[in-house]
C-alpha cells in the first residue's frame, strides 16, 4: 500500500469488520521500530533498537503499540499499515507477521484474535489523523517491556527484539541496511 492513496483520516464504524469463525473480531497492529545508529556493525543488541509506543485514547490508560479492526476490503499487511499511520504516524515497511493471539478486553466479555507485525520505520509524519488524541513516544525496548499494557503485545515485542538480534548475530550482516535486505527477501 503507498501513502499517496490513503486517505489520512481515520475509519469509523465496524460494519467492514472482519471477525473469525469463533465470532472473535480480527484486529492487526504494528510494531515500528528503528535502529539507534546504523554503524555498520554486525551484531546488533536489544540497546540497538528502539520501538515506537503510543497512549491510549482513554487518558491514563497506558502505552501500547498502534493496533485496530482488520476490514473487509484490504490485506492484513494493508490494515496493520493503515492502523499505524492513523494512531502513531509513522510509515514503513511491514514484515514478516510475528504471530496471532487470542485475548479479551479488560472486562473480559469480548474475544479478539490479534496479529502483529514488525514496521521499520522510514518516515515519521508530521501531521496525522490521531495527533491531537494521542502522543507518540519512542523508547528503548527495556522501557516498552515496562510501559506496554498488554501482555501479546509484549510477546510480540519478544518476538521482534529475537528476530532483529538472531538475524544479524546469525547472517554477520551489516544491521543497518537489515531492512533493506529482509524487504528484498519478502
Amino acid at each position: 500500500m503507498e501513502l499517496k492513496n490513503m486517505v489520512l483520516v481515520s475509519r469509523t464504524g465496524r460494519h467492514m469488520q472482519r471477525y473469525n469463525i469463533l465470532g472473535h473480531r480480527q484486529v492487526v497492529g504494528c510494531i515500528p521500530y528503528r535502529y539507534k545508529s546504523s554503524n555498520g556493525a554486525s551484531i546488533v543488541d536489544e540497546e540497538e533498537i528502539e520501538v515506537l509506543v503510543i497512549t491510549a485514547q482513554r487518558k491514563g490508560k497506558g502505552l501500547l503499540f498502534p493496533k485496530g479492526g482488520w476490514e473487509k476490503d484490504e490485506t492484513i499487511e494493508d490494515a496493520a499499515l493503515r492502523e499505524t499511520v492513523e494512531e502513531a504516524g509513522v510509515v514503513g515497511d511491514v514484515e514478516q507477521k510475528l504471530g496471532k493471539w487470542n485475548f479479551k478486553n479488560k472486562n473480559n466479555d469480548t474475544s479478539y484474535e490479534g496479529h502483529m507485525f514488525p514496521l521499520l520505520v522510514t518516515e515519521q509524519l508530521e501531521s496525522w489523523p490521531e495527533k491531537d488524541v494521542r502522543q507518540r513516544i519512542w523508547v528503548s525496548v527495556r522501557e516498552a517491556r515496562k510501559s506496554c499494557q498488554y501482555w501479546w503485545m509484549k510477546e510480540a515485542l519478544e518476538l521482534l527484539v529475537n528476530r532483529l538480534t538472531s538475524q544479524c548475530n546469525e547472517a554477520n550482516m551489516d544491521c543497518g541496511s537489515l531492512g533493506q535486505s529482509r524487504k528484498s527477501n519478502l
